[in-house]
């Protein structure tokens, strides 16, 4: 039995994709907010906590077989899985839902005035996205993998311009909380993504690739808060320190 009182809900869902699903019934953040235990997560409710507990642990019981342990790749190739997969949907899929929405916006406005304010979260979602994704292709993400080439070929290592690996993972982890925060926002304004009664066939399909986006992004987050810059950080020490 794995004892939950000092890992964290992202140390949990790193090592098994699967208990992602657990929290997401409790309505518990396990990426921007995977930095806490259950126990806070749950704020005193004990019901909650042996709830949460008890579906882990059957989860562990069962056998893994169908999902990708991430925590066994090197960081390089998550880091390069990150950017082929996730940053490639996310540009694939903003030009078609800023259309869907603004186009639903413009035809249902009236009778469901939320609609407007959720294209203007998303638009100024799609923006930040755009910029924090490319300043991780420039930035960090080479960073990365000339530390993990430096300690694989056994050479010294340079520290990079912006100084320590922790100054730009500090700015995406903020500008991950603001996207976390502004999807929060859009689940809420469309009733957590469901279909009205008067929907039309552009409505259902906005809603549900919208709702597929923000899927998407909370895989995307955990992967990179909870596994991608904790390795970061511990790679950069560990370099360095071999420098030193």
């Amino acid at each position: 039995m794995i004892d939950y009182q000092y890992i964290t809900i992202g140390e949990i869902v790193a090592a098994d994709y699967r208990a992602s699903d657990v929290f997401k019934k409790h309505g518990i953040d396990f990426c921007c907010g995977g930095h806490i235990t259950i126990a806070e997560a749950c704020n005193g409710n004990l019901q909650c906590e042996e709830d949460i507990k008890s579906q882990l642990d059957s989860l562990s019981e069962k056998e893994n077989t169908s999902m990708t342990n991430y925590n066994e790749w090197s960081i390089g190739f998550l880091a390069d899985y990150i950017q082929n997969t996730h940053h490639a949907f996310v540009r694939r899929e903003i030009p078609v839902l800023l259309e869907y929405l603004e186009k639903i916006a413009q035809v249902h406005g009236e009778n469901h005035p939320e609609l407007p304010e959720v294209f203007r979260q998303f638009e100024a979602s799609t923006e930040a996205l755009t910029e924090h994704m490319k300043r991780e292709e420039v930035v960090l993400f080479p960073a990365v993998k000339r530390m993990e080439s430096a300690q694989q070929l056994d050479v010294s290592f340079e520290k990079q311009g912006f100084g320590s690996v922790n100054n730009p993972i500090h700015q995406m982890l903020q500008e991950h909380d603001k996207e976390g925060e502004r999807f929060r926002k859009i689940a809420e304004l469309t009733n957590q993504y469901n279909i009205p009664a008067d929907a039309c066939n552009t409505y259902l399909v906005a809603l549900s690739k919208l709702k597929a986006f923000e899927e998407d992004l909370h895989k995307h987050i955990h992967l990179e808060n909870n596994i991608l810059f904790p390795k970061a950080i511990a790679l950069e020490k560990s370099v360095l320190s071999y420098n030193c």
